[in-house]
């Protein structure tokens, strides 16, 4: 079944891939400093910290002045990344992040480390779930949360040579590398995963290959599915969701995250205002209780079942 081959697959830490980037973007252009909250370890920055000791600068456990900083060195001609547990980074400091960043307008980089529900066990506190739904409101940033280890790789480099403010969402997960031929990682343009014709699957981070896998037993079954990789949640693919309504008819969403105000919040505010069709969102719908990764996953949809049995719900909702 494809849960056997998704767990022979190897799989890889997008934690390493974003350090070893970073390290080397650092090292041919030495306007790129990191910045961090005590979080040189989960940032996966020991490296970087070795090589440039005088271009990473820790804050402590004070992720407001971290913005504030960071927002201090872009405005002084530097290129920060600025990197921190998600659910700290984009809560605690927020009010920086609007106003000294998305406001201002200035070239901060944004590396939200181990979001969405990585830390398991930790609960409410730890979890990063709002995180869309809260920079999505802040307009100028671009949202980039990359689906595997060579997709992360290509968003560092482009933040980096990016004139603007960006979150990245690292993935502390590890995942399967997507096998698609000839990739290009374009930010605000989906990545089409699996041709489809009956509903599709939009997904981003650690859920593409889920949502991949799922539209494997759905073929099984007869259903067309296909699987677009919205990496990109702000500035949104448009055309690419317009298309999937106009083709398919059905859309099914997944994200890592709260199914308001994140990606399916994104699909279903265009889709309603524009190609209204039946949107299915899967995802978490507000505070998660104590438990283990794989047992919130299972316990909220976010497995190939569970995606697989979205997709039926969406083409039950289609008309005629």
């Amino acid at each position: 079944m494809a849960e056997a081959v998704l767990q022979a697959r190897e799989t890889f830490d997008c934690r390493k891939a974003w350090a070893a980037t970073l390290e080397d973007l650092a090292a041919a252009d030495t306007r790129i400093v990191a910045v961090v909250n005590d979080s040189v370890g989960s940032s996966n920055l020991g490296g970087f910290r070795d090589k440039f000791p005088d271009r990473l600068v820790n804050v402590g456990i004070a992720e407001q002045n971290m913005v504030g900083v960071g927002a201090g060195l872009a405005n002084g001609g530097r290129i920060p990344f600025v990197s921190a547990a998600a659910c700290f980074l984009t809560g605690r400091a927020l009010e920086q992040i609007k106003a000294d960043v998305a406001y201002a307008g200035f070239n901060v980089k944004l590396v939200g480390q181990s979001p969405g529900i990585a830390y398991g066990e930790l609960g409410a506190t730890h979890h990063s779930i709002e995180d869309y739904a809260w920079l999505r409101a802040l307009g100028p940033i671009t949202i980039v949360a990359p689906s595997d280890a060579w997709e992360t790789a290509e968003a560092v480099k482009w933040a980096a040579a990016h004139d603007g403010p960006v979150y990245l969402r690292i993935s502390r997960m590890k995942v399967p590398t997507l096998e698609i031929e000839n990739r290009v990682f374009t930010p605000g343009k989906a990545e089409r995963v699996r041709d489809g014709s009956d509903v599709t699957i939009i997904a981003n981070g650690t859920t593409v290959h889920l949502a991949d896998n799922a539209a494997a037993d759905l073929a099984r079954a007869g259903i067309s599915a296909r699987v677009l990789n919205m990496h990109t949640i702000a500035p949104l693919d448009e055309a690419a969701v317009a298309r999937a309504a106009e083709e398919t008819g059905a859309i099914v969403t997944v994200e890592e995250a709260l199914v308001r105000g994140g990606l399916g919040g994104a699909v279903a505010e265009f889709t309603s205002a524009t190609r209204p069709v039946p949107v299915e969102r899967v995802g978490f719908p507000g505070f998660m209780p104590t438990g283990s990764v794989d047992y919130l996953f299972g316990e909220f949809g976010l497995s190939e079942a569970g995606i697989a049995e979205a997709a039926r719900r969406a083409l039950n909702r289609k008309p005629g």
